[in-house]
């Protein structure tokens, strides 16, 4: 799969953000780790972590 439009990569980094959102702020908010809002952090890890495959990918295909 090649990713070469912009709305494709938008696309893809905000569906990761979402996953992040729903998979990361629920870990963080069973561990009670509620220093920052869980949703925020899950949010930005799960965008960087969309960033990061979608850069990485293509490396390796």
């Amino acid at each position: 799969m090649l990713i070469d439009n912009n709305f494709e990569i938008g696309y893809l980094v905000v569906v990761f953000a979402l996953l992040g959102v729903i998979l990361i702020g629920a870990l963080l908010t069973a561990l009670h780790l509620d220093r920052w809002h869980p949703k925020l952090i899950g949010a930005a890890l799960g965008a960087l972590l969309g960033l990061a495959l979608i850069e990485a990918v293509p490396i390796l295909t």
